[in-house]
């Protein structure tokens, strides 16, 4: 599969725990009651990692967010990307009812970052892409780049268009670039 995460990966137990815990989440959402509480959670869903929801609909991109530096345990921070994905993409209106049952649900766990200095050193499909420039940014899942057989200048280029800038942006002397592996899995 894409970029897959070789340290801490999590088993097949704790990605459909994750799974069935988003669809939960967004489905409390709609009946507007609170999220439900994820009891007993396993112990690599408690560490505090990144994590990326990303809701297609017939193929298509529905809703995308989620967080590249672990600042909560996995399970909630997949929560607040899932509720986010769902109802706060500003690409798109927020999720009704009557589109959830159609929504395919994809969870990206983020590996710690880890800065580049050179753009020889990011591997494509491996490698998503964290790009920064004066106050502008954009991140670029792994997947993305695979999905759209993107080569490590197209990931670039298409980076630097996601902050708001120039394609050639990367290249600025005061660019920061910092990659991260993703293990994916979806419904």
């Amino acid at each position: 599969m894409f970029g897959i995460l070789q340290r801490k990966t999590l088993n097949q137990d704790e990605q459909q725990c994750l799974l069935n815990l988003a669809r939960k989440t967004i489905a409390s959402r709609l009946a507007m009651q609170p999220s439900p509480p994820l009891s007993a959670a396993p112990p690599r869903l408690r560490q505090n990692r990144g994590v990326f929801v990303t809701l297609n609909k017939d193929g298509n991109l529905r809703g995308c967010i989620g967080v590249v530096h672990g600042v909560k345990p996995l399970y909630q921070a997949m929560q607040d990307a899932a509720l986010s994905a769902a109802f706060d993409d500003p690409r798109f209106p927020p999720l009704s009812p009557e589109e959830f049952p159609e929504i395919s649900i994809e969870i990206s766990v983020i590996s710690p970052l880890r800065r580049v200095d050179s753009a020889e050193k990011i591997k494509v499909p491996r490698h998503g892409l964290l790009f920064q420039l004066a106050e502008r940014n954009a991140v670029l899942l792994p997947q993305v780049a695979a999905k759209n057989h993107w080569d490590r200048q197209k990931l670039l280029e298409h980076v630097c268009l996601k902050a708001g800038l120039e394609k050639e942006a990367w290249q600025h002397p005061n660019a920061e670039m910092m990659t991260f592996e993703a293990q994916v899995f979806c419904e």
